[in-house]
C-alpha cells in the first residue's frame, strides 16, 4: 500500500522590520521554516523617488520573526538619470569596522563639471576618511537608519563641498559582510 504524504498547512506570518514602516508578511509552513529567508524591499515610494533597495534577512527568535538589514543598494537607473554630460564621477569601495560588524561601503559622487584627477582623488580620500570615522562609532542598525534618512549623505556632502561642490553625493552600496558578537 502506498503511504499518504503529510501535507503541511501553510499560512501568512508577520515579520517585524524596525527600520521600515512597511508591513511584511511571509507565506510559509511555519515560522521556523522562514528563518534565514531574505526579503527585498523597494523603498522608492517611501523615499520620494530615491531608488533604494533594502535586503533584509529574517530571523526567528523563538516568539516572533524579525528582519535584520543586510544590504542597501542604490539602483543603477537612478544613477544613470543623475549623471549628465560634462560631469565626472568618483567611485570607491572599502571595508570598514563598526561597533558590531564589518561593512562594505561604496560611495558614489558626481561633480558639477569635469575636474582633474588630483581633485577626484582628494574627494575619494576625504570621503573614505569621513565614512570610516563615522562608522566606527555606531552600530549596524543606527547606520542603516541614518542612510535611509539621508543623514550620512548630507554630512558627507557638506564636508566634501569644501573641496569641490558636488551634484550628487550618495552611498551606492552598503552591505554587512561580517558580524561580531
Amino acid at each position: 500500500m502506498a503511504e499518504k504524504k503529510q501535507i503541511q498547512k501553510r499560512a501568512f506570518y508577520d515579520v517585524e522590520a524596525p527600520l521600515t514602516a512597511t508591513k511584511i508578511q511571509l507565506y510559509g509552513s511555519s515560522a521556523e521554516a522562514l528563518d534565514g529567508k531574505v526579503i527585498t524591499l523597494d523603498l522608492t515610494r517611501s523615499l520620494r523617488g530615491k531608488s533604494l533597495e533594502l535586503k533584509m534577512r529574517v530571523r526567528f527568535d523563538g516568539k516572533k520573526l524579525l528582519a535584520e538589514p543586510v544590504r542597501l543598494t542604490l539602483m543603477g537607473s537612478y544613477i544613470r538619470r543623475a549623471i549628465r554630460k560634462g560631469t565626472d564621477y568618483v567611485e570607491d569601495s572599502f571595508s570598514v569596522n563598526c561597533k558590531d560588524g564589518l561593512l562594505l561601503v561604496k560611495p558614489y559622487l558626481i561633480t558639477r563639471h569635469k575636474v582633474h584627477r588630483a581633485l577626484r582623488r582628494a574627494l575619494r580620500v576625504a570621503a573614505r576618511k569621513f565614512l570610516t570615522g563615522h562608522c566606527t562609532t555606531r552600530n549596524i542598525k543606527e547606520l542603516f537608519g541614518e542612510l535611509m534618512a539621508n543623514k550620512i549623505q548630507k554630512e558627507l556632502s557638506l564636508k566634501l563641498k569644501k573641496i569641490y561642490p558636488l551634484a550628487l553625493c550618495e552611498i551606492r552600496w552598503f552591505e554587512v559582510v561580517g558580524k561580531q558578537g
